[in-house]
């Protein structure tokens, strides 16, 4: 848009209409509610889940999804119970698991249905240490989380009574809570924080016009970049669900720097258009450089093979490019609305002012901080256990414990065969994979255990079946007539074996890789060989190395990235360098604060890191971009660069005050990824700018004193 337009009496009604058109569009085309599936972590051309999938297909009945409900006598009334759990071991066989029943069956295993006492493999499953509960096992196939649970929590609110206490665990009701709860925060803390955003703007600002334009802008970019990544094929995922908020604020930083050169040019004689062209020309060079290192940034993203973190690359990629071109088309058509009063600008109390004058002391200090704080990168925990998902004495992380505690949550696959070549069926073999299972089930972090061991095991406790050979026994349970439940556990060449475990995600462990390793470790010391692992506590561990390497690659990307825009913006080599060391010091100081504290990276908060970065290049480069400006009018470097700190100050401090503020609401979620994303986009807001204001200025005065000034070209 030209000046003429940007102040045209009716341009900022045009873009009000704009901004109600986004909104429509993304209330008619985009589907807001989180998509978070069982395979939610990786693509699907991902090895890792190919090797998972595959593991699955070669065994009957191994892509099917585990419930397990747990219900507890609370009276001690044996008979009534009894009867509760044939009424519920009935209803969940009825309950239909997808719009097409076809396609998805529901098995259900209880003590009303099978004997356990007697049988090795029931009891393992249907029985828990607490005599007085007991388990119902849900096989689920083709199942949509989000439709077969409300009809099981409809099971069990139609069938619940006091004497019963039910509880329900299992991939399928993990992944469906998780949404859940990112739907209601994006629901909740989204609409809650524009509204803080808001009041909060006018506050700061005091011109309806800066705080209508401000949010119409923000709303507006969000419109878009959703629409936009809705025709590409990106829906609302683990990660997308944030990123209504990253654009926010991505939106937002380009407009704070463009009020403030804007009200710092009302002090001068300058026709309306001519002014807001004049804070345009400013400002928008450094927003553009801002906006190309934060778009490489997300893109880098794409060399990570977990699918959301993918997403998040490309939604961030446009997400990063709207907001620049939206605040540049939109917002300067509400500049000089609403009060024409005049704003002079801000300018910050001298002690603060000064406060990089002659202390290189401080300097230390924060060098030492942020070393100090660093240390605790090593020790972050990029591969924290499903129940952290969900908030500690919470009813529903209760029941889950309960459950995890009796016999696991995670399924794990192991696929063996006999070290030696022997066969399944042969005896000796038998015996080693009987050594292996006793090894798991002595593992604290093992909970149930089926296998082949097992499964022969409860068929020689049919009548005749113990003067069966191993062999004839498997050529038995692989027929209709018992499921071919062989075929779940042996292949039928009868050189392998798998042993599916419900790993316990309550227990403390250097990490599921560890674990895993541990688990093979038995197999080894038995006799057998592991041939292949999956499930789904495989794949969290390699989501685990995913989240880490993401971290590495997309934060020292965006640092790489950093450094050639640096010096393409500030044409001094030294400045470069300490420009880089500063940013650098955000992510030493989020990831390090949550190393130190023992607080969970999970693939939802990881994303917190980038959106703090983006502030710490905004702040920068703006700030770089106008002390170049300030030497081209003949100012001196020093003298310069603390004119250039004091009037960044102001739109700096004021976009921190926003953002932490905004995003502080999300403290009050009871989704704990939420609040951890929220805390360290405020510490990484915070960092970034004291990196800006103060480390920043305050080591190219203390560096500077050491070189003559020479003239800097514009």
């Amino acid at each position: 848009m030209f000046p003429s337009a940007w102040t045209h009496p009716k341009s900022h009604w045009l873009s009000l209409v704009a901004g109600v058109v986004g909104l429509v569009a993304v209330g008619l085309f985009v589907d807001l509610s989180p998509k978070v599936e069982s395979d939610f972590f990786f693509s699907a051309d991902d090895p890792q889940l190919q090797m998972s999938n595959d593991l699955n297909r070669r065994y009957t009945g191994g892509e099917a999804g585990l419930v397990v409900v747990r219900a507890e006598d609370m009276v001690g009334d044996p008979e009534a119970y009894g009867e509760r759990i044939g009424e519920l071991t009935e209803a969940f066989s009825g309950v239909e698991c997808s719009p097409d029943p076809e396609n998805c069956v529901v098995s259900v295993f209880s003590i009303t249905t099978d004997d356990a006492a007697p049988s090795p493999m029931f009891s393992r499953i249907l029985l828990t240490p607490d005599e007085a509960a007991t388990n119902l096992i849900l096989t689920v196939d083709a199942s949509d989380p989000e439709v077969l649970l409300p009809r099981l929590e409809e099971v069990v609110e139609r069938l619940s009574t006091p004497d019963v206490g039910v509880v329900m665990s299992g991939v399928p009701v993990i992944v469906e809570q998780i949404r859940r709860n990112l739907f209601r925060d994006l629901q909740v803390f989204s609409l809650t924080s524009l509204l803080l955003f808001g009041l909060l703007a006018a506050l700061i600002y005091r011109n309806v016009g800066i705080v209508a334009g401000a949010l119409t802008s923000c709303i507006t970019a969000c419109a878009v970049t959703l629409l936009l990544t809705q025709t590409i094929g990106i829906q609302i995922g683990l990660l997308t669900a944030n990123l209504i908020t990253i654009v926010f604020v991505l939106t937002l930083s380009h407009i704070v720097f463009l009020t403030a050169n804007w009200r710092r040019l009302g002090t001068l004689e300058l026709a309306a258009d001519q002014r807001v062209a004049r804070a345009v020309s400013l400002t928008l060079e450094a927003s553009f450089w801002s906006m190309a290192t934060t778009l490489l940034g997300f893109l880098s993203l794409l060399l990570a093979s977990a699918k959301p973190l993918r997403e998040l690359g490309i939604a961030g990629a446009i997400g990063a490019a709207t907001a620049l071109g939206v605040a540049y088309t939109i917002y300067p058509t509400f500049l000089g609305r609403g009060s024409e009063r005049p704003i002079s600008s801000t300018v910050p109390p001298a002690a603060i002012s000064g406060i990089t004058v002659g202390q290189p002391r401080l300097l230390a200090v924060i060098a030492l901080v942020v070393l100090g704080l660093g240390v605790g990168v090593p020790s972050l925990d990029t591969d924290p256990g499903l129940l952290t998902y969900f908030a500690e004495g919470a009813e529903l992380r209760t029941g889950l414990e309960r459950i995890d505690r009796d016999g696991g949550s995670s399924t794990l696959n192991i696929a063996v065969r006999d070290a030696a070549g022997g066969r399944i069926d042969d005896n000796e073999v038998y015996d080693r994979m009987w050594v292996f299972q006793d090894a798991l089930e002595a593992d604290s972090a093992v909970g149930a255990v089926l296998s082949p061991p097992v499964l022969l095991a409860h068929a020689r406790t049919i009548p005749l079946a113990r003067f069966l050979s191993l062999g004839v026994l498997l050529d038995q349970m692989s027929t209709p007539q018992y499921d071919e439940i062989a075929l779940g556990y042996v292949t039928e060449e009868r050189n392998e074996g798998r042993f599916f475990i419900r790993m316990k995600e309550s227990v403390e462990e250097p990490s599921r890789q560890a674990v895993m390793d541990r688990l093979q470790g038995y197999a080894v010391e038995a006799g057998l060989e592991p041939v292949q692992v999956g499930g789904l506590y495989d794949l969290q561990a390699q989501l685990g190395l995913l989240i880490t390497s993401s971290l590495q690659i997309g934060l020292g990307g965006l640092l790489l990235l950093f450094l050639f825009v640096a010096g393409v913006v500030s044409r001094a080599a030294k400045d470069t360098m300490i420009m880089v060391a500063c940013l650098a010091g955000v992510p030493l100081v989020v990831l390090g604060t949550f190393g130190h504290l023992g607080v969970s990276v999970d693939i939802i908060t990881s994303p917190a890191a980038n959106v703090a970065l983006a502030m710490g290049v905004d702040s920068m480069i703006h700030l770089v971009v106008r002390v170049r400006h300030l030497r081209a009018d003949g100012l001196a470097q020093l003298e310069s660069w603390s004119t250039a700190r004091t009037q960044i100050m102001g739109p700096v401090l004021a976009a921190t005050l926003l953002i932490c503020v905004g995003f502080g609401i999300f403290g009050l979620s009871t989704f704990p990824p939420t609040r951890r994303f929220g805390s360290a986009v405020i510490l990484g807001t915070m960092t970034a700018a004291t990196m800006a204001l103060i480390t920043l200025p305050l080591a190219i005065r203390t560096l500077g004193r050491r070189g003559k000034e020479e003239p800097q070209p514009a």
